[in-house]
């Protein structure tokens, strides 16, 4: 690094949690770099910032979040555009008009982690914490460089510290199967390093589990059809195995309680692997205001679509569309799935002092006389991450929420999925159904085998893991986003009577979408960055 000074943020924006709060570490002014490399206190502030790459909420940066990837897939609507997600949504997606783009975050952050690796070493002081902190370093750039496939496929791999000798910048892009070979292998290494659980003010940094999640989450991806074209059972035996270390690591369990809800609003929980923790004094979380009605003094910035609150089953297990299943179109929200009421909140359904009222004219519609412009368009919002214990009128905009980043819910569904694919259905029922069957969830246990099984599995995704970001890459990587997100973004519009009962209309249109296959399966290369060097652009885009 040739400047004289390197800049450490003077608050850390972000603090990460791995089943309990990360250390509040003092923060730095600008320090200088013989300074910063000489004492390994002030190395340990450096990585503490690299944090801020892990998802997270919404919070006007350039970094991507969960709520942007879940307004970009079929569960969700951004009423604001944040992110432009809309690019997206409409087919509008090119190399000069980019939404979610993360290439020059995640490079500055593995630039920045090349310069830790290439210092590290000289630095004096404790080995132990050394070491600890290389183990913490290897796993997010491990993350970013997941990211970056994720979303681009193969991309350079840059390990090296370029400086002002060298005469070659560039490098090309690997393979995609290049880059998930190179993210494994550094995960495996900070598996070697990593605690499996810290005390005191550095309980909160990246754990061996969190290191073996990641990599579950890797390998799943790896062996999805988008990428496993042959469907080599191999990868899924991978997927498997890593879902499955990290279920052995016997440090993990689902959260129980009879209300669901508070496993997303209870930031030290059993099932958290690692978490994305905010402070209300340095970074403030946003999602209570993003996610509320208007009527709560809400921006529903982030609204469900009519189609995610379809997927929720009735109580008895049976889909909405089964005619067996009870379901009355106009009186469509008794006997649900709990997970509805943990997750939606929807009209008459109780949220903080009173029951919501997304009817024409009600509190929290769009004719509302209560700040109307941030009314949901879809007659929804998202429950899901939202405490309401928090007095959006007396308290500050930010509040404490955490992210879970990755959670053995999660894991379960890795395995689950993969047992399936190498067709150990048995096995695999045996693990959705834990999911399905804990406490403040109870419902009936899935039997099923084959691509019926491949189904159930999917659809438990999608309705365990809303909001969490997940939903955008699952259909890419099933290569199925070409019927999910071809289709407009539908809400309800709600019509109260003068008896008090109400009529509910299914035709209302918040938004069309459009997808192009194969072209949308994969981000294409920034403008900006083929600007700079010759790389290959991603099929579609030229």
């Amino acid at each position: 690094m040739k400047s004289k000074y390197i800049c450490i943020a003077l608050t850390i924006l972000g603090l990460v949690s791995c089943k309990k709060d990360i250390l509040n570490t003092a923060p730095l002014n600008a320090v200088s770099d013989a300074a910063l490399w000489s004492d390994v206190n002030l190395v340990e502030n450096f990585i503490n910032e690299k944090y801020k790459i892990l998802p997270h909420f919404y919070l006007y940066t350039t970094l991507p979040s969960h709520m942007g990837y879940s307004a970009a897939s079929d569960e969700c609507f951004s009423k604001f555009n944040y992110e432009s997600v809309n690019r997206i949504n409409t087919g509008a997606l090119t190399p000069d008009n980019m939404a979610l783009d993360s290439w020059t975050v995640d490079y500055n952050y593995i630039r920045e982690l090349n310069v830790f690796f290439s210092k590290i070493t000289a630095v004096p002081g404790d080995d132990a914490k050394k070491n600890r902190l290389n183990g913490e370093a290897t796993f997010l750039r491990a993350y970013c460089y997941f990211d970056l496939a994720a979303k681009y496929g193969g991309v350079p791999l840059i390990t090296k510290v370029y400086n002002a000798t060298d005469k070659d910048f560039a490098a090309g892009r690997s393979t995609f199967e290049e880059a998930v070979k190179f993210v494994v292998a550094e995960l495996d290494k900070a598996v070697a390093i990593l605690p499996a659980t810290y005390t005191g003010t550095d309980v909160g940094r990246a754990t061996k589990g969190a290191a073996l999640a990641l990599k579950s989450r890797v390998l799943l991806y790896a062996a999805s059809p988008l990428w496993n074209v042959t469907n080599d059972a191999s990868k899924w035996d991978a997927a498997a195995k890593a879902a499955k270390a990290v279920i052995d690591l016997n440090q993990y369990s689902l959260y129980q309680d009879p209300d669901y809800h508070k496993l997303f609003i209870t930031a030290d929980n059993s099932e958290a692997i690692i978490s994305y923790h905010q402070n209300a004094q340095q970074y403030q979380s946003y999602s209570d205001i993003h996610l509320s009605p208007n009527g709560y003094h809400g921006w529903s910035a982030y609204t469900p679509t009519q189609h995610i609150v379809d997927q929720f089953e009735m109580k008895s297990g049976k889909l909405i569309s089964d005619a067996s299943s009870g379901y009355d179109q106009q009186n469509p929200y008794v006997n649900r799935d709990p997970r509805f009421y943990a997750n939606i909140i929807y009209n008459g359904g109780q949220f903080r002092d009173r029951p919501a009222e997304f009817f024409t004219g009600g509190k929290d519609s769009p004719q509302s006389s209560i700040e109307n412009w941030n009314a949901s368009l879809s007659g929804y919002n998202w429950k899901k991450y939202n405490d309401e214990s928090y007095d959006l009128n007396t308290q500050a905009v930010g509040s404490k929420t955490a992210f879970i980043i990755l959670r053995l819910s999660e894991i379960y569904l890795n395995y689950a999925e993969a047992l399936n694919a190498l067709g150990n259905d048995g096995e695999a029922q045996i693990w959705l159904n834990k999911i399905r069957q804990r406490q403040g969830v109870n419902m009936p246990p899935v039997s099923a085998a084959g691509t019926d099984l491949r189904d159930k599995i999917r659809h438990e995704r999608e309705v365990e893991l809303c909001l969490e970001g997940h939903r955008f890459f699952d259909v890419r990587r099933w290569k199925i986003a070409e019927i999910t997100d071809n289709k407009p973004a539908m809400g309800i519009k709600i019509t109260k009577k003068t008896d008090g009962s109400f009529t509910y209309d299914y035709t209302l249109k918040v938004q069309d979408r459009k997808f192009f296959a194969p072209q949308h399966y994969l981000f294409p290369i920034p403008k900006y960055e083929l600007d700079k060097v010759k790389l290959d652009q991603n099929p579609g885009y030229n």
